[in-house]
């Protein structure tokens, strides 16, 4: 029964290490896909700012010079 002791703490030992490394593995690759996935729509929710933005002063500028063109008074009073 002696003799069986280290060989069976040996093998729990193994089995919860490996169990722990697979499981802390698997976290941190997901936190970092978890991470990756954050930064792609923090990205595509910036492009869509930008887009707006880009699109709101082309639009104010369109609107500027045809009320120029059309001879409208645009002075402050």
């Amino acid at each position: 029964m002696v003799d069986w002791i280290p060989i069976v703490f040996v093998t729990f030992k193994v089995f919860v290490l490996g169990t722990g490394m697979f499981f802390a593995v698997k976290w941190h690759y997901d936190q970092g896909k978890k991470e990756q996935e954050n930064r792609a729509v923090l990205r595509a929710g910036s492009q869509v700012a930008a887009v707006f933005v880009l699109s709101l002063l082309g639009l104010g500028l369109v609107t500027f010079v045809l009320a120029r063109m059309l001879g409208l008074d645009l002075t402050f009073p």
